[in-house]
């Protein structure tokens, strides 16, 4: 009989070194500090079905995207991947980084969450639990794998087009991400007392997204600041990646249970939601705030001078791309575990549980990042700008592609649209927490809403979201045009939905961007928007969130009716 061995749950600390682990705690019967002499290949047969198997997971959401796109490339729009070995090479770096840092999030740092969760109530007042679930909410951001693609997105920007879009991603970056963590910040406040107090989430809806819509439109009617509202609705998307939505999930409903408060079927829903709408609320403040303090003229000067700066001066080691992500990844993590061992041992006043794995977990996170990072730059972003930068030249002239137009107008514009869908809906259903979603969702509501109707609804409502942000660039629409009408629309079935389905459908949007799906769709918006004469690209994201909230409303609305008709059947 084999046995499987799950190093997650079973091994409390690890040490490799050429042929020798070292561990304790394997299984009750083991002595602790007894020493197992293995072979080297030993050691590879015991650790290679536990790291396929987590590598796999992450094959299966990068490699058939990539397949797609490349195919694609080739064979509609009749050109080779530029720099094959580079991208494949970058995108084989996302993968191991991903496994590396997921490993690491799970030994490393959920059981920070866990136990702070559980504990923290007992030893405190609510509004020290309040503040330290809003630093919390700060720390996670930053360690989001995603929230580098907005750093590179502002290479692409031309600053005299959109000076305050182009400060906000380069300049003032720092801001935006701190804006969007405190965001994310007020949404873990809320989500905790939510899950404290029972509150429904259709007020919480209410009262965070009519005052962004307003502040919207109102940026809308500003030549200058119109140029960011699509950044604004984008960032909502990067903030409920594989870090947030499980650590203040973990230290929300660890809350809820200390104060008996868990057991309700709500627990864990609705979160998602508030952190993707309060840091779209931040960005707009933060532009509105920029735009009064500093004018375009200056944002220019201040550009000007910084690329005469840079080409002067010899960048050192950590100014280099490889350097810059290797700061990148350990400022992420490191800041968020001193905070998180600084709860532990001042406000708790606890002793860190299994610090041999939680050592090795963070380290992973570590490793993992840095190792994305570089992916994201040579992988993920290069070929979502590339297969977007040559996608317009299958309806219009784009100097990348000598014989373009390659098709007629009408003929090309429905291509570009349908590769969109296409993509779009091929990555939702790779992504693992959809199917997770899916389960929880049948179980809750006893089988009346599928797994299958969720998945393919959301699946479907994003690759509409996406083909609908490609027709905006494509026909120069203005983004509130789309987002304004259709979460107007939103909120109407939101009211006329009960409860249940209100909560699936706002967070279900949520889980459709992980780290994969948000750097190669924000890339490819961006070259497309650049190929085409787009002042900026941002947008896709957007409505890839908006048109899974209905979708999943509309399929909310319909089991509504469909159980009242069979109650009414079976009456009469």
């Amino acid at each position: 009989m084999e046995t499987q061995i799950r190093f997650g749950d079973y091994l409390k600390e690890v040490t490799v070194s050429h042929a020798e682990i070292s561990y304790r705690h394997l299984t009750p019967q083991i002595a602790e500090n007894r020493k197992v002499q293995l072979r080297t290949m030993d050691i590879y047969r015991l650790l290679t079905p536990y790291v396929s198997v987590r590598f796999m997971d992450q094959l299966k959401a990068v490699v058939p995207l990539a397949v797609y796109m490349g195919l694609f490339q080739y064979f509609i729009l009749r050109q080779s991947v530029a720099d094959a070995t580079l991208v494949g090479g970058g995108l084989f770096a996302v993968m191991l980084g991903l496994m590396l840092f997921m490993e690491g999030l799970k030994l490393g740092l959920m059981p920070f969450g866990e136990t702070i969760g559980n504990t923290l109530p007992k030893k405190a007042h609510l509004w020290l639990v309040l503040t330290i679930a809003f630093l919390l909410g700060v720390g996670v951001t930053f360690a989001e794998p995603a929230i580098g693609a907005l750093q590179i997105a502002g290479s692409t920007v031309d600053p005299a087009k959109a000076p305050y879009l182009f400060a906000l991603l380069t300049t003032y970056s720092s801001y935006l991400v701190l804006v969007v963590g405190a965001g994310v910040g007020l949404a873990a406040v809320l989500g905790t007392m939510r899950f404290i107090y029972g509150w429904s989430l259709k007020p919480l809806v209410y009262a965070s997204l009519i005052p962004t819509s307003i502040l919207s439109i109102w940026a809308h009617f500003d030549p200058e600041l119109s140029k960011i509202v699509g950044l604004a609705w984008d960032c909502g998307a990067v903030t409920t990646g594989p870090v947030t939505v499980p650590l203040v999930l973990a230290l929300g409903i660890g809350v809820a249970s200390a104060v008996g408060k868990g057991g309700s079927t709500l627990s864990g829903f609705g979160i998602v939601t508030l952190a993707s709408i309060f840091p779209i609320l931040g960005v707009l403040l933060l532009a509105v705030g920029l735009a009064l303090t500093v004018s375009p003229t200056e944002i220019l000067a201040a550009a000007e001078l910084a690329k005469q700066a840079a080409a002067q001066v010899q960048p050192t080691w950590y100014e280099t791309t490889p350097g810059v992500e290797i700061v990148m990844g350990a400022r992420a993590i490191i800041p968020l575990v001193l905070f998180l061992l600084a709860v532990l041992f001042f406000v708790l006043k606890e002793k860190m549980q299994n610090a041999g794995t939680v050592r090795y977990g963070i380290t992973l996170a570590v490793i993992g990042m840095i190792v994305f990072n570089l992916g994201l730059t040579y992988g993920l972003a290069k070929l979502g700008d590339q297969s977007g930068s040559l996608v317009p030249g299958a309806f219009t002239k784009i100097d990348r592609m000598s014989e373009s137009p390659l098709y007629g107008a009408m003929i090309g514009i429905s291509i570009a649209i349908l590769f969109a869908w296409c993509l779009g809906f091929g990555a939702t259903l790779a992504e693992p927490a959809l199917n997770a979603l899916g389960l929880t969702v049948e179980n809750l509501t006893n089988g009346a809403f599928k797994k299958s109707m969720l998945m393919y609804a959301v699946a479907i409502g994003v690759g509409l979201g996406i083909a609908v942000g490609v027709g905006k660039i494509i026909f120069s629409l203005p983004l509130t045009w789309i987002l304004i009408p259709g979460y107007a629309v939103a909120l109407v079935m939101t009211y006329l939905n009960s409860e249940e389905f209100v909560n699936i459908a706002w967070d279900s949007a949520g889980v459709t961007t992980g780290p994969v799906t948000v750097p190669l769709v924000l890339a490819m918006g961006l070259g497309f928007g650049n190929a085409v004469g787009a002042t900026e690209g941002f947008g896709i994201l957007a409505a890839a969130s908006l048109f899974p909230i209905l979708a999943v409303l509309t399929c909310g609305l319909y089991v509504q009716w469909k159980s009242k008709r069979l109650a009414m059947s079976g009456e009469n």
